[in-house]
């Protein structure tokens, strides 16, 4: 299976993909994409022609993104889920399915805990993709993402396929835990 991760920006998207067979992880690509320094309107048009053209490069079966973050700054935030909004309109437009992940269980699939800093899933992405060099810093959060829906999606599935025996039980599934 290949899992195509995003890390998204309104300057630069970064994306990684990886392979997943059975247990083992391996590099397929990564990179960014850079949009010009013109109106969003613009911006957001080269985040989904990028990514739609990774997907037609790249082929992969799925795909997940990172959960935007709320910011100090409120325009920085809305800029920011705007292209994140590009980059999912780009994902489910080539019919792939999507996954979304907060920075916080990304850095803990990737180091082991939450507040992990950007060197730290710099360094454990290379680790664990068996990479010759260490990875920019938003392709290696794109990568995280893609290696956290590795290491994720599966039990999330699963656990989404009990939701209706859990709900007949007055349990429920939200954001991938059980609540009562």
């Amino acid at each position: 299976m290949k899992i195509l991760g995003i890390d998204p920006g309104l300057r630069i998207t970064g994306f990684g993909i990886i392979r997943k067979q059975g247990n083992q992880l391996a590099y397929v690509a990564s990179g960014t994409i850079k949009t010009p320094d013109t109106d969003l309107p613009e911006r957001l048009k080269t985040i989904v022609e990028g990514i739609s053209e990774i997907i037609a490069t790249y082929k992969p079966d799925c795909a997940a993104i990172e959960k935007v973050f709320v910011n100090v700054n409120p325009q920085s935030t809305l800029l920011l889920g705007q292209a994140r909004g590009a980059a999912i309109c780009g994902l489910v437009g080539a019919n792939l399915k999507v996954a979304e992940y907060t920075a916080l269980q990304i850095k803990q699939a990737v180091v082991g805990h939450g507040k992990a800093q950007k060197q730290q899933v710099q360094d454990m992405v290379q680790r664990l993709l068996l990479l010759p060099d260490l990875p920019g810093k938003d392709a290696a959060d794109a990568l995280g993402v893609a290696i956290c829906h590795a290491h994720s999606g599966e039990a999330l599935a699963a656990l989404n396929k009990l939701a209706p025996e859990l709900a007949r039980r007055g349990l429920r599934v939200r954001a991938g835990r059980l609540v009562g």
